[in-house]
């Protein structure tokens, strides 16, 4: 079976917060002054990319529905653009995204846990 379009963005979305959380560490690590905020977003991007990867695979496994996992990952990769993105803008250009971002990127990722908890458990369509 063909991967869908939705789980191969998913995919490269979640290997790419990888991807940036390693370049936030190295970027935090030359940067003594604002590296907390830096290193805590890439922390975050670090420990949810394998997650991410996860979700979708355990989708497609028949672990989870689908669709639920699809949403699950997605949410988990906004949240991770809201809460990492404003830390790291607000260390490297002293800027927020905007106003609220990081706690609204917070909320997020708890949704996106809390739908990935509840996925195995859903019933499914066809079983």
């Amino acid at each position: 079976m063909t991967p869908s379009l939705a789980d191969r963005l998913l995919l490269a979305l979640g290997a790419s917060a990888g991807l940036l959380g390693v370049v936030g560490s190295a970027a935090a690590a030359h940067r003594p002054t604002e590296g907390d905020s830096l290193r805590i977003a890439a922390q975050f991007l670090l420990f949810h990319a394998p997650a991410i990867l996860a979700i979708v695979g355990l989708g497609r496994a028949g672990l989870m529905g689908p669709p639920v996992a699809r949403a699950a990952a997605a949410i988990l990769l906004l949240g991770l653009a809201l809460f990492c993105g404003d830390l790291a803008l607000r260390a490297l250009a002293q800027v927020p995204l905007f106003p609220k971002a990081a706690p609204s990127g917070g909320i997020l990722l708890m949704l996106g846990w809390l739908l990935a908890a509840l996925a195995p458990l859903l019933p499914r369509r066809g079983r």
